[in-house]
């Protein structure tokens, strides 16, 4: 299963990103999504999740107020748009389909990983 992000890019503090993640309707259409980021040498995070339906968004303590995540059942897109962008957001970001209907924090709880996308904030 291949899930497609793109948006990725080089933004200097204080701007703006928008990633896109296209996920085959087959595997999502029922499922939660969620965004994942992991920066050099440090571990896989949490960023968004949101619920087959796009509900229920929740947001790791770090980007809440400055990401917001969406979904488009219709166009089988995902989307994480970022404003207020700081160098400590650099990372690769990854979409994910959850396990179940419901979003969540956990990594464990996601099924299809997509390849990632680099998001590199200068100061």
């Amino acid at each position: 299963v291949q899930l497609q992000a793109s948006g990725g890019g080089l933004v200097q503090a204080g701007g703006s990103l928008r990633l896109s993640c296209v996920v085959p309707r087959r595997i999502a259409s029922n499922n939660g999504m969620g965004w994942f980021r992991q920066a050099p040498g440090k571990e896989r995070e949490f960023v968004a999740t949101v619920n087959w339906r796009g509900g229920g968004p929740y947001y790791a303590d770090s980007v809440k107020g400055r990401f917001t995540i969406s979904r488009d059942n219709a166009k089988n897109t995902v989307t994480l748009q970022m404003n207020n962008l700081n160098p400590e957001d650099t990372a690769v970001y990854y979409c994910a389909v959850a396990s179940g209907s419901a979003g969540t924090s956990h990594a464990e709880g996601y099924q299809y990983w997509g390849q990632g996308t680099l998001v590199t904030v200068s100061s």
